[in-house]
């Protein structure tokens, strides 16, 4: 009887994840709560931190949850595997724009048409960092990849990791892609204060003409129209993007742009945000790859961010001070955390300037402009 004590306990004991984790769990598991302080007491961005780090914390404690069918002993996969195949078949991310359209106001970028040169400037980074992973030796197809972080947008990252069959590298992308949105606040003001004058933030813009409700109904289907046809591949995300916005001008389903925009977009991003935590495993994040990833994320994410802020002191040139290049920092697509933090920085040197509808129209030009950048990467690879 003391035996069978003895053994059930050690059993008992040898199954519990103390015995199964390395250094690189530890670790991983140390990041995780990083994450969770920044999502919960800093604030930073808590929608994507949050469930980000949760997932990162799971399977660095029990990479069960992740196996696939084939690799789990018992016959059934993990959980979170179920969630990370959303992502793989870029349903997830699809869903994300369908709800971001339904939010967003697209009546800046409408009033002011010149908002979409802001917006492509912008995607100069993902550009630049392509360019720079290629000279790294990443394959190519990694190397569109790994650039699209510059937009600051993950669900474009993930849609498009996909699509050229980078699944392993998805996760170190995702987190990347993710991180950066949520950092925005930190990292963009530097770049905007360095590269403009204090004259310049002090800029005030005129108030943007009131846009009208066949503008409205027009604009997404125009936009579907023309960039699907010129890039039929960005149909599942500009498409999903425009008819969440569609539902929202409207005004006759009132029922489907609240679910869009609340109930199914929270249901998401519960999905996407742990199953993207959950690829973090050390095993498959602790190397070399990932932190050139991060970095070219960086160096991409920091290039748009700077060509936005110089294109707006290019149209501040030419239309002899009429726009503040603090807007071209949103050109990127973090909607609308871009946005409010142009409004940020504007206000710092004057708490009267309202930049935030401004800087909107660039933002949601980003949004469409990282889009049609991976439709351009797949477009080049034959995809």
């Amino acid at each position: 009887m003391g035996t069978y004590v003895i053994e059930t306990l050690g059993n008992l004991i040898h199954q519990t994840a103390f015995f199964n984790l390395t250094w690189g769990n530890f670790a991983m598991i140390a990041v995780a709560c990083v994450f969770l302080y920044l999502a919960i007491a800093k604030g930073f961005e808590p929608l994507l931190l949050l469930p980000i780090a949760f997932g990162m914390l799971l399977v660095n404690m029990f990479p069960g949850i992740m196996l696939s069918l084939e690799e789990a002993d018992g016959g059934a996969a993990g959980l979170l595997h179920y969630f990370y195949l959303l992502d793989e078949w870029s349903i997830l991310p699809s869903l994300i724009f369908l709800g971001v359209g339904a939010m967003t106001d697209f009546g800046p970028l409408i009033a002011n048409p010149k908002s979409f040169l802001l917006g492509a400037a912008a995607q100069f980074g993902i550009y630049a960092a392509y360019l720079i992973a290629i000279l790294l030796q990443f394959p190519d197809k990694a190397a569109a990849a790994i650039a699209i972080i510059g937009g600051a947008d993950g669900p474009t990252s993930i849609f498009l990791a996909g699509k050229l069959q980078q699944t392993g590298l998805m996760g170190p992308i995702a987190v990347a892609a993710y991180s950066y949105m949520a950092l925005v606040p930190i990292i963009q003001p530097p770049i905007m204060k360095l590269l403009t004058t204090k004259e310049e933030r002090q800029i005030r813009m005129k108030q943007l003409r009131p846009v009208s409700k066949l503008e409205r109904i027009l604009f997404p289907i125009v936009v579907t129209v023309v960039v699907v046809l010129v890039l039929p591949t960005t149909a599942p995300l500009v498409g999903m993007l425009m008819l969440g916005n569609l539902f929202r001008e409207s005004g006759v389903v009132r029922q489907l742009t609240e679910t869009a925009s609340n109930a199914l977009m929270y249901i998401v991003v519960i999905l996407l945000g742990t199953s993207v935590g959950a690829t973090t495993s050390a095993e498959a994040f602790l190397n070399l790859q990932t932190i050139k990833i991060f970095i070219l994320g960086l160096v991409a994410f920091a290039f748009g961010t700077a060509a936005g802020v110089l294109f707006g002191k290019l149209m501040c040139k030419v239309t002899k001070g009429q726009v503040n290049p603090l807007i071209g920092a949103a050109g990127v697509s973090a909607v609308p955390m871009a946005a409010r933090v142009a409004q940020k920085v504007g206000a710092e040197e004057d708490p009267t300037n309202f930049l935030l509808m401004h800087a909107m129209g660039p933002n949601v030009a980003g949004v469409i402009g990282t889009a049609v950048a991976a439709g351009t990467f797949m477009a080049i690879f034959g995809i």
